[in-house]
C-alpha cells in the first residue's frame, strides 16, 4: 500500500506503506486508509517529527541491527528518518502557510 498525502497548496507526497505508517504514528495519527492533519495540528506534527529525527540521529546507525527484522533492514537501507521525513515536513509547512489541511486516502 502507498500513502498519498495531499494538500490544495502543494504537490502530493507519496510514501511507501512502512514510511507513511511511521510518519503517522510519530504525529499521533492512526495509520488508517484515510485521514486529515488540520492546519491547527501542523505545528505539533512538525515538532513531533523533528523530535523523532533528533532521537533517530542520536542513535548510532547500526545500534538496533539485531533488534530489527529483515523487512526493516531492507526498507531503511541506511536511509535515516530525516531523509524520509523532509518531503512530509515540507508539505506540512507549506500547507499550513497557505491555510490548507493535509489529507490522505481521499
Amino acid at each position: 500500500m502507498l500513502f498519498k498525502f495531499k494538500s490544495q497548496a502543494v504537490a502530493d507526497v507519496i510514501m511507501l506503506d512502512a514510511d507513511g505508517r511511521e510518519m503517522l504514528k510519530i504525529i499521533g495519527k492512526e495509520p488508517s486508509p484515510t485521514g486529515i492533519v488540520t492546519v491547527a495540528q501542523v505545528p505539533a506534527a512538525i515538532a513531533a517529527i523533528e523530535a523523532a529525527v533528533v532521537r533517530d540521529e542520536a542513535r548510532p546507525p547500526d545500534a538496533d541491527d539485531d533488534a530489527q527484522g529483515e523487512e526493516d533492514d531492507e526498507r531503511s537501507n541506511g536511509i535515516r528518518l530525516r531523509q524520509r521525513a523532509v518531503p512530509f515536513i515540507d508539505l506540512l509547512r507549506r500547507s499550513a502557510a497557505a491555510g490548507k489541511d493535509v489529507v490522505w486516502g481521499v
